[in-house]
Formats: C-alpha cells, sequence, structure tokens
C-alpha cells in the first residue's frame, strides 16, 4: 500500500509540473501539432464561444470583463488557425438572436466591444497580409447604427479578398437564416426568375447567409463551456459536421485545447451518410 501511495504521489507531481512547467507545456503542444500535421486539417471551423460571462463571474468580475477577454481570445485563435494552410474559412458564433434578451447594459457594452472589435479588424495587418474576407452573417438590421458602420467599413476593406474567409455570427439565428432564405427564394419564383420545381438543396443553399463561401459546411463545430448543443448555430450547415464539446470556458480555452480538438475530428470516419 505504500509502495502504491508513493507512485500515486509522484504522478501526482508529475501531472502538476506538466501542468505548469511552461517547457512542458511548449512540448506538448509541439508534439500535439506534429501529430496532427501529418493527417487530414479541417478547411472550415466553426466555434460556439460559450462561457465569457462564466468565466468572469468564477473570477468575481463583471460581465463586459469575460466578453472583453473572449474577444482577445478570438484574435489569439485567428493566429493560431494561420499555422495551418488547409484551414480557409472561420466562423465565431458571436451573438445571437436570443442575446438581445440579456440585461440592457450588459448588450449595450457587447455592442461597444463588438463595433471596436470590428473597426480595428478593417486595418489589421494579419487580415491584409493573409488576404482573408471578412464577413458578418446574421440580421444585421437588428444591430445598432454604429455597429452597423463597423461592418460595412470591413467588410468593404476586405470584399475582394478570397484566400482565406473569417465569419462573425453576430445577431445570428439558424433558425432565422432559414426563415430568411425561404423568403428570398419566394420572391424568386413570386418574380418569375425562379421555378418552384428548380429548387434544390445546391440552390437553397445560395440564399443563406453563408452562401458566398466556397465550403459553407463546416468540417468541425467546437463549443467551450462544457454545454453540448448547437444553440440555434449553422443548422442547415452542420448536418454532416464533426462536433467537439470541450468543458472550458472561451476566455480560458488554450492552444492545446485547439490542437486536441483538431485531433478529434481526425479520428473520426466520415462517411457523410454512405
Amino acid at each position: 500500500m505504500a509502495a502504491k501511495g508513493f507512485l500515486a504521489s509522484i504522478f501526482q507531481s508529475f501531472i502538476r509540473f506538466f501542468a505548469l512547467n511552461p517547457l512542458a507545456i511548449w512540448l506538448y503542444e509541439w508534439i500535439l501539432k506534429n501529430q496532427i500535421k501529418g493527417d487530414a486539417i479541417p478547411s472550415h471551423i466553426a466555434v460556439i464561444l460559450d462561457g465569457n460571462r462564466r468565466w468572469a463571474m468564477c473570477r468575481g468580475l463583471f460581465p463586459a470583463d469575460g466578453h472583453f477577454e473572449g474577444a482577445r481570445k478570438a484574435e489569439e485563435f485567428f493566429d493560431w488557425c494561420k499555422e495551418f494552410d488547409g484551414l480557409k474559412t472561420i466562423t465565431l458564433y458571436v451573438f445571437s438572436t436570443e442575446n438581445f434578451r440579456r440585461p440592457p447594459e450588459e448588450v449595450r457594452k457587447l455592442m461597444d466591444l463588438i463595433r471596436d472589435y470590428l473597426n480595428k479588424l478593417a486595418t489589421d495587418r494579419r487580415i491584409h497580409e493573409n488576404e482573408v474576407r471578412v464577413k458578418i452573417i446574421g440580421r444585421v438590421e437588428m444591430l445598432p447604427e454604429d455597429v452597423r458602420e463597423a461592418i460595412r467599413r470591413v467588410e468593404n476593406a476586405t470584399k475582394h479578398y478570397s484566400k482565406g474567409y473569417l465569419n462573425r455570427a453576430i445577431a445570428y439565428g439558424g433558425r432565422a437564416e432559414i426563415i430568411d432564405a425561404l423568403r428570398k427564394v419566394a420572391l424568386e419564383v413570386k418574380a418569375g426568375r425562379l421555378k418552384p420545381e428548380e429548387v434544390n438543396e445546391e440552390i437553397f443553399e445560395k440564399f443563406l447567409y453563408t452562401g458566398f463561401l466556397p465550403n459553407p459546411h463546416p468540417d468541425l463545430i467546437i463549443r467551450t463551456s462544457g454545454e453540448e448543443r448547437l444553440s440555434n448555430f449553422l443548422l442547415w450547415q452542420s448536418a454532416y459536421s464533426e462536433l467537439c464539446f470541450l468543458d472550458v470556458y472561451w476566455p480560458s480555452f488554450t492552444k492545446r485545447d485547439f490542437y486536441r480538438a483538431i485531433r478529434v475530428y481526425q479520428q473520426r470516419t466520415r462517411r457523410f451518410g454512405a
């Protein structure tokens, strides 16, 4: 028994050392990265950025502090994605249509943060050097005018790029997206530009918010915070996406978590119903 206790103590000490030692962390990340680089990399990754408020609450902070840290993590995440040549499209679920139900002061601070982030993104050197098109998907008419102006600025500044795509889902809802697409299809049919019998999945997808993307279907969807549901995110596009749910709040999401999510994706067999 004493020997077992000694071994358990040694193992726990090793785990603590590994978890806190920067060199050990770097080594583990290096091993993970080299493991996944030898296999298929998702071309489109979508992320449900969940847990900002709970992250702040656990630290005795205000919700706005959690959202601020979440925005900083999104910038880090973009840099991590650039490490993989095959990863061309990133879609981040930032603010849902349901989030408007939150306290007005929290929504206002979130809108200010989103506006400032988009204005910064419009002149971001990384965006322009990598020729990444930035697009906001959702019911943007629901957003304040200053946020809509920031959206116009960043979209106009990047509209000619096509080497990569960074989508921010703001005032977004998957059901709302499908309803909006149906309305557009109905108008096309009513105007005589489209026959009902011509409507198929390929045609319908062109009317979705993601209709401009070369690959609108995420290969991998990651959700942080431990919740295991899509929460009205990309309902049409996610039909065959691989789902990875992580028990970590978004501001605490690490590069190791990202690599592990890709490794989970690589370990699955994608049959697409075949």
